[in-house]
């Protein structure tokens, strides 16, 4: 207030002089600093307490893999796909630790995250004070100046005092958007909400299971605060600007396997996007597709499978290729790996953002974002699989609320391999995937050989990346959880200004950091421009700790998931098959396939007779065709040789053309897949 003062001089006119006498004599005001100054320091400490916290909670964030590996005699709570087989993990028996220790270290844990919570709420309630007692007191001397001027004609205001006017404008603004923060923060930081049980009484086989402190992973179905959750709100997740990093040369010689696709093919998927979006604007896909509402629960929950024994399907099938093993209808999802390839899109709004965004290296950190979040998906999905397409098979999918077409085709069955292909006005993305399944004994593998490509016109940029293996752990007995790992490269096929490097860090009996993802985004130098962090289950950031932006935070799961078989929002919409659609998709469509409908029902028996008949008519198909030397073409899409004479398929360009003409319900079928 002192400087304020002495900027004004002593020869203004009579109101002048009066705003300058109550500045020089007004105390409010250097209160009012006092205790913002305070505030301030109260928010320093809650940005230590919330690291530790964080640290409290990621060290509890690891899978304990020696809980989830008890015998099968042990008395468990049933899990999908469990077994009943007691030989399996009884190497680990001797590796357990005993109960009595782990339940000290867990009250131990409890009691330290109990104290920084209570502690934490204390300092942002006085922060919460301090803020309201400082707003107040800028509102009252805002009063004052105002009457004070009121008193002077207009024509003798100064560009001083607007000057000081704006200035106390913008700090009501700035201290009513930190006082909205601490009451965000406060609100999460509530004891009542965030109760820590412990039980003390467990026997020693119910332990493992009872105890509520570490936070496991797709088993707990507990709601908490997690690092995630609580490190955004201090983030501010609202904000997707991006903040500088450093520049530290981050070069690697290490190279994923990516291809140069050539440039026709982009040109091709760029003009058929120019024209899926004037059909979308003209309203050609009108239907049932541009409804507004759609359904938000599935029709039946997902069956009990505690009486399946997996160990006599799997124990002939170590180290092979499960894709050929024929499983009980109970395993499956009622989702086929088609429509599974339509979920990474869930987060298109990324790809918008990107077509708008001027700056290479910020637009590299959104195509990042979007390939992380493709995952997200999978974390309550360990409890079943998709069902595997037959040949010929497709699906369609479009989103007027996301704005865009997509389309997918199973091109080849052995080896089998899916292809989809998505428009929109901002984008075009389109992927071939090869999934080779590799079962171990206690987990399996998922390894996707392949790209994925994405264009954005406006820029001329054509990204390229490949994806990470999947693996789902204690197939057999125990917790079943499910990682991904392994290194993701994303190039701008277009420009080699900037290359983007995603670790998706693999977890072990020593480490911590489960689920988490390291990056950065440099330059054709090889200098850092961004730097990345976060869970592909719980958001990616950008930038350094605390001053980093969340870039992408997965929705919120729908009311009882663990009953429907983890499904997200998005995933529950997209079987649902409405009358006005039945007119217009192709008779190979996903939708169509009984066994799949049958199980989302809730109707076990006919899935499983539906199953069998199907792959019995796919085996006999495909024994004819071999004898009468007839190969299958694919209806949407065409084989093409990319710059390294790497097979690829492509969309030919057809799908939306004979949707609208002849339409789909006016052209004979070939062959009826089910």
């Amino acid at each position: 207030s002192s400087s304020s003062s002495s900027s004004l001089p002593a020869s203004y006119s009579n109101g002048q002089s009066k705003v300058v006498a109550w500045l020089q004599e007004s105390e409010e005001m250097d209160k009012c600093a006092e205790e913002l100054a305070r505030c301030q320091s109260s928010l320093t400490e809650l940005s230590r307490l919330l690291q530790s916290l964080e640290i409290l909670q990621r060290t509890q964030s690891a899978p304990n893999f020696i809980d989830m590996q008890v015998p099968l005699s042990a008395s468990m709570s049933p899990v999908r796909l469990h077994s009943s087989n007691p030989n399996l993990c009884a190497e680990l028996a001797d590796f357990q630790p005993p109960v009595s220790s782990r339940l000290t270290d867990s009250v131990e844990y409890a009691s330290d995250y109990i104290k920084l919570q209570e502690e934490f709420c204390t300092i942002a309630q006085k922060a919460h004070s301090l803020l309201k007692s400082a707003f107040n007191t800028v509102a009252i001397e805002k009063e004052k100046i105002k009457q004070i001027l009121s008193e002077q004609d207009q024509s003798d205001q100064s560009v001083q005092i607007n000057s000081l006017r704006k200035s106390l404008s913008l700090a009501l603004s700035q201290n009513a958007e930190l006082r909205s923060r601490l009451n965000r923060i406060h609100s999460e930081s509530i004891l009542t909400e965030q109760v820590v049980s412990v039980n003390i009484i467990a026997t020693p086989d119910e332990a493992a299971e009872q105890m509520g402190i570490p936070l496991t992973q797709q088993a707990s179905n507990e709601s908490r605060l997690s690092m995630s959750e609580s490190v955004s709100e201090f983030f501010d997740a609202q904000e997707v600007l991006l903040s500088a990093s450093s520049s530290e040369n981050e070069g690697s010689d290490d190279e994923s396997y990516v291809s140069d696709v050539s440039d026709n093919i982009s040109e091709d998927n760029a003009s058929v996007t120019d024209n899926v979006s004037r059909q979308m604007a003209n309203g050609d896909f009108a239907g049932s597709s541009f409804r507004n509402g759609r359904r938000i629960c599935l029709p039946a929950p997902c069956p009990d499978t505690s009486n399946i024994n997996l160990w006599n399907i799997l124990r002939n099938n170590i180290g092979k290729d499960l894709s050929k093993v024929s499983m009980p209808v109970e395993l499956n999802e009622p989702l086929n790996t088609l429509q599974r390839m339509c979920e990474e899109l869930e987060y298109s709004e990324l790809l918008d953002k990107a077509a708008e965004t001027e700056d290479p290296f910020e637009r590299m950190v959104l195509v990042a974002a979007f390939a992380v979040s493709g995952y997200s998906s999978t974390y309550y999905r360990a409890g079943s699989k998709p069902f595997n397409p037959l040949l010929g098979e497709s699906y369609e999918c479009i989103r007027e609320d996301k704005g865009f077409c997509f389309f997918s085709e199973q091109v080849s069955h052995h080896p089998p391999i899916s292809a989809c292909h998505c428009e929109s006005k901002n984008f075009t993305f389109w992927q071939d995937v090869r999934w080779k399944n590799k079962f171990w004994g206690k987990s399996m593998e998922i390894l996707p050989i392949g790209s994925v490509n994405l264009t954005i016109p406006r820029f001329g940029d054509h990204y390229e990346w490949n994806k990470v293996t999947t693996c789902v752990h204690n197939i057999l007995s125990g917790r079943r959880w499910i990682e991904h790992y392994g290194e993701i490269t994303i190039r701008n096929m277009k420009s080699s200004a900037c290359l983007c490097k995603l670790t998706f860090v693999k977890g072990n009996y020593w480490s911590s950091n489960v689920n988490e993802v390291q990056g950065f985004v440099m330059d054709q130098e090889g200098k850092v421009v961004h730097r990345l962090f976060g869970k592909w289950h719980e958001g990616l950031y950008c930038g350094v700790p605390p001053s980093a932006k969340c870039v992408w935070r997965p929705g919120s799961m729908p009311t009882d998931y663990e009953l429907y078989y983890g499904f997200t929002r998005f995933a529950i919409e997209l079987n649902e098959l409405c009358p006005e659609l039945k007119d217009v998709l192709p008779r190979t469509d996903a939708r169509f396939r009984p066994d799949q409908r049958h199980l989302e029902e809730g109707n076990l028996e006919m899935a499983t007779s539906e199953k069998q008949r199907i792959e019995d008519v796919q085996r006999t198909r495909r024994k004819w065709n071999e004898e009468n030397n007839v190969k299958h073409e694919p209806r949407f899409f065409k084989k093409v040789m990319d710059g390294n004479h790497r097979e690829r398929w492509v969309s030919n360009n057809t799908y939306w053309d004979l949707r609208k003409n002849p339409g789909f319900i006016n052209m004979e079928e070939t062959v009826s897949l089910w």
